[in-house]
């Protein structure tokens, strides 16, 4: 495929590179403590936070492959974007100020402080790892996707770059450093994404109305599966839920002020990722209408090829580079906070949590999900990545939501719920991927969106098995959960009436 220039492409590319690097170094330099490096010492102001999470959020299936999954599958794809900004909704109403408020730095410290249990720690910690490296892997074999379709270099430079940039800026400032590198990638991504399709509808003015009139057009054909109205429906509960477990989004709202701040933060970002969400639509739908329509597997780098090929020209080619630089920024992005995710666990569980350790656990947490991209070709992104959100929907969703909403959450439960919540959607996620082109329906349907089945399945064990070991109940849960739910002023508040009586 002929995208226009490559020297143009690789050059924006390089830039981007560029970009991150100096401004990972810049934010580095303020990174002096472990709490600098693990959650920027919780300092960082609602707008600036809003636009670090939504640089971070938007990945490799958001701007790539949400367009994509539109052109090919028509409306039905739409309900990746409605799931992923409405998940933040949930976010917002059940996890974001509570989970601030516990004063946790990683999940698995929100765990220890809930129940004070090292062996759920420990099952907690597992899962973070296990989520943030399958989210990992396909954002690293999407850079390498790009870089070989826009420059014609191998697949591997691609990923080597990404994972080598992003683990060095993590190592260098944590937090602190990638903070501010999401925050502009943010925008460097809305640009290269807005610009090319805003353009294209402009000059072309393509007949909207006669393409509505496509069968393509029309809801209820579900996303390739053989069971359309099931295969929606978990897919929204997947993203629906699915935000709210995904560590790398977790571990941002930590570094909040406070819990007011969380929820302010959570606000805009769903402000934030409305505006983005609105372009990889249309462009989906430039696409089915001015592009041939590809195989359902090929549809990732569909939208580099939208300005080069309805174009032309020079305008053509520097667009291209454009959306191809965007691309880049969200893999970068998207990288860096699971790597910062991923190392924060590390560093905190298994080394002794020092600002070496965190340096040491970021290289391990960069370079492990590196050997496991290298070898895997043909990833469809936004597949992958929806699957990631179905394990993050069956383990950590009910874990929050009952831990933080219901006192009679219990270790076992919670144990047990992950253990069964994870295990399912793993294998699912295991078997569709492997071995998707040989399962029959219904169950080829099931595995590649299980969360309809493996999210209530979580909620259902971690409930019934919580109530057969309720005597276990440990009696520090009420001043637990009044520390989550009441807000540190009210608290300041009592206690200070409490010495005047």
């Amino acid at each position: 495929m002929n995208l226009g220039q490559p020297t143009l492409s690789l050059v924006a590319i390089a830039l981007v590179v560029l970009a991150t690097g100096v401004v990972g170094a810049f934010g580095g330099r303020f990174a002096r403590t472990t709490g600098d490096f693990l959650v920027a010492s919780r300092t960082v102001r609602p707008a600036w936070n809003a636009a670090a999470i939504s640089g971070e959020y938007l990945s490799a299936a958001s701007f790539l492959g949400v367009a994509g999954l539109v052109a090919v599958y028509g409306p039905d794809a739409l309900w990746f974007p409605v799931g992923f900004t409405a998940g933040f909704l949930a976010l917002q109403l059940f996890v974001a100020a509570p989970l601030r408020r516990s004063g946790a730095y990683t999940v698995p410290d929100f765990a220890q402080i809930r129940w004070g249990s090292q062996r759920l720690r420990s099952l907690v910690t597992a899962l973070v790892l296990v989520i943030a490296w399958v989210y990992l892997v396909p954002q690293l074999q999407g850079a390498g996707l790009v870089l070989s379709e826009v420059t014609g270099l191998p697949r591997w430079v691609g990923v080597v770059t990404v994972a080598l940039v992003v683990t060095i800026n993590v190592v260098a400032g944590g937090m602190r450093s990638i903070t501010l590198v999401q925050a502009v990638q943010y925008w460097v991504k809305l640009v290269a994404i807005a610009a090319p399709v805003l353009i294209v509808v402009v000059l072309l003015r393509p007949d909207v109305a006669g393409l509505f009139a496509d069968p393509w057009a029309q809801p209820g054909g579900g996303l390739g599966g053989g069971h359309p109205t099931a295969e929606v429906y978990s897919l929204m509960l997947a993203t629906f839920l699915g935000t709210m477990g995904l560590p790398h989004v977790l571990v941002r709202f930590y570094t909040n002020v406070d819990g007011g701040s969380a929820r302010a933060t959570t606000v805009r970002v769903i402000a934030l990722l409305g505006v983005f969400y609105v372009f990889p639509g249309v462009a989906g739908v430039l696409m089915h209408s001015l592009l041939p329509t590809p195989a359902p597997g090929d549809s990732d780098t569909l939208l580099l090829a939208l300005p080069a090929v309805t174009l032309g020209g020079t305008l053509g080619a520097v667009l291209s580079a454009l959306v191809a630089a965007g691309a880049i920024a969200a893999f970068l992005a998207t990288s860096s906070g699971l790597v910062v995710a991923a190392a924060g666990v590390l560093s905190t569980d298994v080394l002794r949590g020092r600002v070496r350790d965190f340096r040491l656990a970021a290289v391990a947490a960069g370079l492990i999900p590196l050997a496991l991209a290298l070898p895997v070709t043909g990833v469809d992104i936004s597949r992958v990545v929806g699957m990631a959100f179905a394990v993050a929907a069956s383990t950590f969703c009910p874990l929050l939501v009952l831990g933080i909403w219901w006192r009679g959450l219990t270790v076992a439960g919670a144990m047990a719920g992950l253990i069964v919540g994870g295990a399912t959607s793993l294998t699912a996620l295991v078997v569709s991927v492997g071995f998707g082109d040989r399962l029959i329906d219904p169950v080829g349907s099931l595995l590649a969106q299980p969360a309809v089945a493996t999210v209530p399945l979580a909620f259902a064990t971690m409930i019934g098995v919580s109530l057969v070991t309720r005597s276990t109940i440990p009696p520090t849960v009420d001043a637990v959960l009044t520390t989550l739910h009441v807000p540190a002023a009210a608290r300041r508040a009592f206690r200070e009436e409490g010495r005047a009586r």
